[in-house]
This record gives structure tokens, C-alpha cells and sequence, in this order.
């Protein structure tokens, strides 16, 4: 009984760990968002449908994609040059700030 207790408290902290990937910093997301400002909306909200809204997006999902564009596992004209100077804290404080916005 003792075993399955430890077991599923350790399974509970390494899902809550996975969970919330980004542990940026909003403020220093928010002043390294102002080249996103261009597309993405100086609230997060896109002018443009063919650019996604940031905006209360979840912070694990912004990481992702863009370590996904740094890394060139995703392309795109625009993001992958975008990405590629950002490095796990810049995108951690990215992340941290667009998932911030309502």
C-alpha cells in the first residue's frame, strides 16, 4: 500500500512538471514581444486571419512551436528566421507573456 502511494504521488509531480513547461518571466516576454507586435498584435489579438492569435494561448503549446521553428522541425517564410536567435529563455518569457493576455 505504502509503494502505491509513493508511486502515485511521484506520478502526480511529474505530470504537474510536464504540464506547466514555461517558466518565463511575463515582463521580459512582453518587452521582447514587440517584434511579434507586427503580426501577432500588440495584445496578441492578429489583425490578419492568416496569423494566429497568442492570447491566452496555453504557455506549453507556444514553446513548442516555437522551439519547432528554431529548430526547423516546422517551417514558415516568416517565424523560422523569427525564431531561430531565441534562445529556451527567451521563449520560456514568451510563452509566459501571450499566455498571460485574455
Amino acid at each position: 500500500m505504502k509503494k502505491i502511494l509513493v508511486a502515485s504521488v511521484s506520478s502526480l509531480f511529474l505530470i504537474s512538471a510536464s504540464v506547466s513547461m514555461a517558466a518565463g518571466d511575463a515582463a521580459a516576454g512582453k518587452a521582447k514581444a514587440a517584434v511579434c507586435a507586427g503580426c501577432h498584435g500588440a495584445e496578441g489579438i492578429s489583425a490578419n486571419p492568416l496569423w494566429p492569435n497568442l492570447a491566452g494561448q496555453k504557455d506549453a503549446y507556444i514553446v513548442k512551436q516555437l522551439k519547432a521553428f528554431r529548430d526547423g522541425k516546422r517551417t514558415d517564410p516568416t517565424m523560422a528566421p523569427m525564431a531561430k536567435p531565441l534562445t529556451d529563455a527567451d521563449i520560456d518569457n514568451l510563452a509566459a507573456h501571450f499566455s498571460s493576455l485574455k
